[in-house]
């Protein structure tokens, strides 16, 4: 059985940032499932059977930028609803906001991770992920 397809994937979605306005993003690499060369949030992906929300939420930003999250934020949910390679997905996605070191940032998934940047919100590159400005709308003013 397949999350998101076969049952609904709850996702924990994270948008780092340095504390001083900048925030981390990703433009997905070929490695992704789709979406390639979109940007996204750097930090963010499947919640693991048995893990807290603000544990995935430091696994994935360590496992995809190679630092520590600190200050977690939660911001709110999202009912996320797609279709990939013909198949509907349906997706939960508790969204925070974390405070990393700059210093620790590196790209640590070469082949799911083309380039990380920093970024204030209005310098956020296109094309977005379908999903990044239902996210950017919805926190505008969190952010």
């Amino acid at each position: 059985m397949q999350k998101g397809f076969d049952y609904i994937g709850v996702s924990a979605v994270t948008m780092c940032h340095d504390g001083k306005g900048k925030y981390l993003i990703s433009q997905r690499g070929a490695g992704c499932r789709d979406e390639h060369g979109t940007w996204e949030p750097a930090g963010s992906g499947g919640v693991e059977h048995t893990e807290s929300l603000e544990d995935a939420v430091r696994r994935e930003v360590l496992e995809e930028c190679g630092a520590s999250a600190h200050d977690i934020e939660y911001m709110g949910f999202r009912e996320v609803f797609r279709e990939i390679d013909g198949k509907k997905s349906h997706y939960v996605a508790f969204d925070f906001k974390a405070r990393i070191n700059p210093m620790e940032v590196r790209i640590t998934e070469p082949d799911k991770c083309m380039e990380l940047r920093w970024c204030t919100i209005n310098e956020i590159p296109f094309p977005h992920h379908s999903q990044f400005p239902f996210f950017l709308e919805k926190y505008k003013n969190t952010l």
